[in-house]
């Protein structure tokens, strides 16, 4: 409580310059003992009374002295929000009340006594609040042993109103308890077990004295119901935490416990031991700290709180070993993480044990990648056949080519196993479970190609399929297209090809809808496609966009050590088919071998059927091919094989172009081609570009 709460204020105020005579006046009107004395600027000098009035009469002083002459100038003061107890005693009859030095009121003693009066009456009333609040039996007695207080939870419990007990002597209530003996020993007592309504309870008693002598005693009583049920709960606790703790300890994997936010709470005996750390300092500390200061890897408890979830690493110990921990999150029922228990074991052996387990499974994979490729490359011999060193080089560019997803442009003449090597790709690729769909884009007519490659939508022209029709591409989808004769397709449909080739998908003629396709192109031809773009005969970008790795197979005539191989090979195939037993003479092999075979394999495959079929002997001689060759006069070089009847123009234009491509491939300048065909150098370099023939290591000189 505040002074400004129980002061008087606009109090009676006398100045300095009042007279005692004044001073008795104001003090009978106003019906007061005393004022304070103020100077002129209203500041407290002094405190003025009846006493000072009295003092003056029976000295028979002048009455129109000043006040000043006799009032007492050492007075007690306050300021408004000051509390009232820090002026409990005071004997100047009354306290004034100052705020900036200037009186705002008075307090006398009526006023403090009042404040008392209500104060104490606060206090009583909490104090019964307080009592009849409590879940305890409360009764307090005088020094007879005569009740005096008692509490709600006493009526509730004992069935009694406070009416009924009160002045009645607390024995007739509890028989049990010695009252005497509470006011003879005058301290406390030990706790007793009654039983009160056949509940037990905790009683003890309370002494109460005034000025060291005993004027009575307080019993409090407590029910014990529920205290002995978590008493008994505490014990099975107890003993299961004597049961976890053997557990843990027990256990030979680590086992470490930390609470929500990563704090250590406990770590087992088989932890430190396995790690040689000192655990016993990590209680109560954090784990990001434990991993910056280089004690862990990293921590598979903070991932565990991170995520939410169980969680397992392999975890690297300062001490150097090598750890799999798995932490497992502990949830509260609103699905917060209250702990992270993680399981240690060390594997530091079966770490080593794994490294040298994986340096063998990565030669072994080396191993089985090394022998996949030459299972690829001699199971391939079925088809591709010979042993020289440019097919073989070619045969390990393809076996590598054939695990991956890249556009293919093989490149060589007619004739030299362009198909099968397309074949080989797909069959080899990740992709040999999927269609291998082949188009020969010379062998299409140019009004229905686009229909082929791309497919329609039902009405798109005259004579659609109701329903449509899947193009080669879509009927592709996620396997191989072999585009044979690329040069052979129309610039128009080049453009088309290009866009499908770049976006990954296709619209059907006639529709509006796009299908995604994934297929990888492998493309081929024996023209030369660069020659063709600068003439303008072939899109530049769709060259670019085929060109990304190509592959030159050279002609028979570059491998002739292959041509033994390829003539046993076939041999071999036409007896089983023709069921016959013949072979070829050595001297026919030896011909065979010095001729140019400007079909290449094609050319040899058929002239071996040929032989084979009209020979009239098992043994085919020198004399059954020379039937079919026409020899040069000047050698026994067979040169030029007539296989059938053709108009001449187009006989004199195949033994040109054959001509051309001998020379491009044996001299290095145009001059020197000229010198050797006994022509003008500017009519090599026209006739080349009229059959697109090229050689990139002759220079053209004029």
């Amino acid at each position: 409580m505040k002074l400004r709460d129980i002061m008087t204020t606009n109090p009676l105020v006398l100045s300095n310059t009042n007279t005692i005579k004044d001073a008795a006046t104001l003090f009978i009107n106003y019906r007061t003992e005393g004022a304070p004395v103020v100077d002129s600027e209203n500041k407290l000098i002094g405190l003025f009374t009846n006493l000072h009035i009295n003092r003056a009469v029976s000295k028979n002083m002048d009455k129109n002295l000043p006040v000043e002459v006799l009032m007492d100038r050492d007075v007690v003061t306050g300021h408004p929000d000051d509390s009232v107890e820090d002026l409990v005693c005071f004997n100047q009859g009354q306290v004034h009340v100052l705020e900036n030095g200037r009186i705002v009121g008075i307090i006398t003693r009526t006023d403090f006594a009042r404040a008392v009066a209500e104060r104490n009456e606060k206090i009583s009333s909490e104090l019964s609040a307080i009592i009849d609040s409590t879940p305890y039996l409360l009764i307090a007695t005088d020094e007879q042993g005569r009740i005096n207080v008692f509490n709600r939870t006493s009526e509730s419990i004992l069935g009694i109103s406070e009416k009924n007990v009160e002045g009645k002597n607390i024995s007739e209530i509890f028989p049990d308890i010695n009252f005497a003996e509470v006011i003879r020993k005058g301290k406390e007592s030990s706790l007793q077990k009654v039983f009160i309504n056949g509940k037990p309870y905790i009683g003890l008693n309370y002494p109460i004295k005034k000025n060291g002598t005993i004027t009575g005693a307080v019993f409090r009583f407590q029910d014990i119901t529920d205290l002995e049920n978590i008493s008994d709960e505490l014990q099975n606790v107890k003993e299961l935490n004597q049961d976890l703790d053997a557990i843990i300890e027990s256990s030979y994997d680590g086992i470490w416990v930390t609470d929500g936010n990563g704090n250590v709470l406990r770590i087992n005996k088989a932890y430190e031991m396995i790690t040689g750390l000192p655990c016993m300092s990590f209680y109560g500390r954090n784990m990001t700290d434990l991993v910056k200061e280089g004690y862990f890897s990293k921590s598979v408890t903070l991932l565990v709180i991170e995520n939410k979830s169980q969680q397992t690493i392999l975890q690297e110990t300062k001490t150097g070993k090598t750890l799999l921990v798995t932490g497992n999150p502990v949830f509260d029922e609103h699905h917060n993480i209250t702990r992270v228990v993680t399981n240690v074991r060390d594997i530091t052996e079966l770490k080593q044990l794994i490294e040298r387990l994986d340096e063998s499974q990565k030669l072994a994979a080396i191993y089985h990648n090394e022998l996949n490729d030459l299972r690829r490359k001699y199971m391939s011999c079925e088809k591709i056949i010979g042993n020289s060193s440019k097919l073989q080089i070619i045969l390990d560019t393809v076996c590598r080519l054939a695990q991956v997803n890249s556009t293919i442009l093989i490149l060589g003449e007619s004739g030299t196993g362009k198909e099968l090597i397309a074949e080989y790709l797909h069959e080899y690729s990740m992709r040999a479970k999927m269609p291998l769909i082949k188009i020969n884009c010379g062998a299409i007519p140019e009004n229905l190609i686009e229909s082929e490659l791309f497919g329609y939508e039902s009405g798109a022209f005259t004579g659609a399929k109701k329903g449509g029709k899947p193009g080669y591409f879509e009927l592709a989808n996620n396997g191989t297209l072999f585009l044979d004769e690329i040069a052979e397709m129309p610039l128009n449909l080049q453009t088309k090809l290009l866009r499908v080739m770049e976006s990954e998908e296709v619209t059907r003629i006639g529709g509006e809808k796009t299908h995604k396709i994934d297929v990888r192109i492998v493309a081929a031809t024996n023209k030369n496609l660069y020659a063709m773009v600068h003439q303008g005969k072939f899109r530049e970008d769709l060259y670019y966009r085929l060109n990304v790795v190509p592959i030159n197979i050279p002609p028979l005539r570059e491998r002739k050590e292959d041509i033994v191989y390829l003539i046993a090979h076939f041999v071999s195939i036409f007896n089983r088919v023709h069921k016959m037993t013949r072979r070829i003479a050595p001297d026919v092999v030896d011909i065979c071998m010095k001729y140019d075979w400007p079909g290449n394999v094609r050319e040899l495959k058929n002239l071996v059927e040929r032989m084979m079929v009209m020979a009239e002997k098992d043994v085919i001689t020198k004399e059954d091919l020379l039937n079919y060759f026409t020899t040069a006069a000047h050698e026994d070089i067979p040169q030029i094989l007539i296989t059938s009847l053709m108009p001449m123009n187009d006989a004199v234009m195949s033994v040109e172009k054959q001509l051309l491509e001998r020379a491009y491939s044996l001299c290095r300048t145009t001059r020197e081609m000229a010198k050797e065909l006994k022509i003008d150098a500017s009519t090599v370099v026209r006739k080349a570009a009229k059959y697109g023939i090229s050689n990139i290591k002759c220079k053209v000189v004029q």
